[in-house]
């Protein structure tokens, strides 16, 4: 696996001010939390579905919005 060298730099800045020595604790950290988000994924979507005719046209519109703008500043 190669890491580029900005995100090296990002974690050896992380590391050093959680007090670490290298990145590998934060590396494990990422890894669990993406391996949990990927297993339950297909969970938040069929909990997602089911709340289908839940909103009011107005609250629909707010989630969508919302949703909408972390898509769009996830990048």
């Amino acid at each position: 696996m190669e890491i580029d060298d900005s995100h090296r730099a990002d974690l050896l800045r992380l590391a050093a001010e959680r007090g670490e020595k290298d990145f590998s604790s934060i590396i494990r950290e990422a890894l669990d939390a993406y391996m949990i988000t990927h297993r339950n994924r297909e969970g938040f979507v069929d909990a997602a579905f089911a709340l289908r005719g839940s909103f009011n046209e107005d609250d629909a519109d707010a989630l969508e919005a919302s949703v909408r703008e972390l898509r769009d500043n996830w990048r």
